[in-house]
Parts: C-alpha cells; structure tokens; sequence
C-alpha cells in the first residue's frame, strides 16, 4: 500500500472514532518491535491516541461501553487499532498489554513535544497533561515523510517554568511529590468518602494544571479513569 492511500484509510477512520494521529517515527535498529505478521522486520511506528474528551461520545455509543464486560475502553481500542493493522499490513500495539509493556512513554517523545511532568505524565506544550496513547501501528512503509524527522524539542521546561506548580499543592493527600507518585495514599484517599470530588470530577492535581485548561475531560470522562483505577488499586 503506497503512503497516499495508507493515509486515505488511516486518517478518516480514527475521525470516526474522535481519535487523532499522534506523530511517527522511523523504526532504528536498537529498537526491539516484534515482527509484522508476514515475518518482515517494521519500518515506521505511527502512534494514535486522544485529546480531552473528543473521542468519549464515540466510545460511549459503542457495545464495548454498554455490554458490562472489564476493560471496555481497551477493548473498544483494540477493535480499532487489530482492524487498522489488517487493513494497513501492519501490527497494532497497545500500552496496556503485558508483560512486557512497550514503552509508550518514550515513543511518545519520538513522535511528538513531549515531556516529564512533575505528575509522572507526559506533558504536551498545547494539549498539557490532557492526552493519551490508546495504541500504536507498527508498519511495513513509511506512512509519513515527517516522520524521518524528529519532532522540534520545547522550548522551556513546562513544569520548571510554572509558577508554584500548582497541581503539587492541589493533592489532598500529597500524593505528588515532584519526584514520586505515593500509590497507596491516592488509592487510599479514593476509597474513603473524602475521596468523592476525585472520583467525580478526576485528579484534583491533573485539574491543578493551568497547560490548556480547555481540554480538561469531561467530568464523565474523568469519572470513567477514576473509578478503574480504583478499582485496580482497591
């Protein structure tokens, strides 16, 4: 499949879905991928995933959210990204399959601005902390001439520059230190009754965030996050 007619099939269907591309980068040698489905060794990675809540409308209108199975938002992303790779001769992969988990973060710094946040999560200079990586493509061609190149770094150090780091004194239970996540006070914290306006509305700290308030999720959205890491952590 020549780059033209790859894009025409990829692009219109991740808008169906409210799903953005989020940058590519050619494959190097030191990268570990497992091989494309005809045995052949992957060219490019092309990386997919969400900006605030465009794509919550889509999935909430699917079966994956209405028919009470675990895990429908990683299932509904997987119909997507399994159907893309057939179509595209490629191999989807996801961030939340594993072990071993591929290294999403890092990928992301390849295709895209991204950096460290002082909440753990890659910081984007338009999207802010309101993004996300559902899955990756793994392909045989190049997709996108860009991709040859890597994405121009910030400029500044986002958090750095941010005046009293607001989303470190906005944790009710300091759960964010700068350097570390404390897992069992957040967890702790959500499963208590003091936990409500977290679980309702999302990370108190994430919506601390002054980087593009205007895509903060919807409070369903957040809500949806929430109670699945709740329950993971229970």
């Amino acid at each position: 499949m020549n780059p033209a007619t790859a894009l025409t099939t990829l692009l219109p269907t991740l808008a169906r879905h409210g799903l953005q591309l989020r940058g590519a980068w050619p494959v190097q040698p030191g990268d570990t991928l497992p091989p494309l489905p005809d045995g052949s060794r992957p060219a490019q990675v092309c990386l997919v995933g969400v900006v605030g809540s465009d794509f919550w409308p889509h999935f909430q209108a699917s079966a994956f959210y209405r028919d009470g199975r675990p895990d429908p938002l990683d299932r509904w992303s997987q119909a997507i990204g399994d159907d893309l790779a057939a179509r595209l001769g490629g191999l989807a992969l996801y961030p939340f399959t594993g072990p071993p988990y591929h290294p999403f973060q890092q990928w992301a710094d390849r295709g895209e601005p991204t950096q460290a946040s002082a909440l753990m999560l890659r910081i984007h200079p338009v999207h802010g902390l309101w993004h996300a990586y559902r899955f990756a493509l793994a392909l045989p061609g190049p997709l996108l001439a860009a991709a040859q190149q890597p994405p121009s770094p910030a400029a500044t150090d986002l958090c750095a520059q941010c005046s009293g780091q607001p989303c470190l004194q906005a944790c009710p239970v300091a759960a964010y230190t700068g350097e570390r996540f404390v897992l069992e006070a957040c967890a702790g914290h959500l499963h208590s009754g003091a936990g409500a306006d977290c679980m309702q509305g999302g990370c108190q700290a994430r919506r601390a965030c002054p980087v593009a308030p205007d895509l903060r999720y919807t409070p369903e959205h957040a809500a949806f996050h929430m109670q699945a890491f709740a329950r993971n952590h229970g």
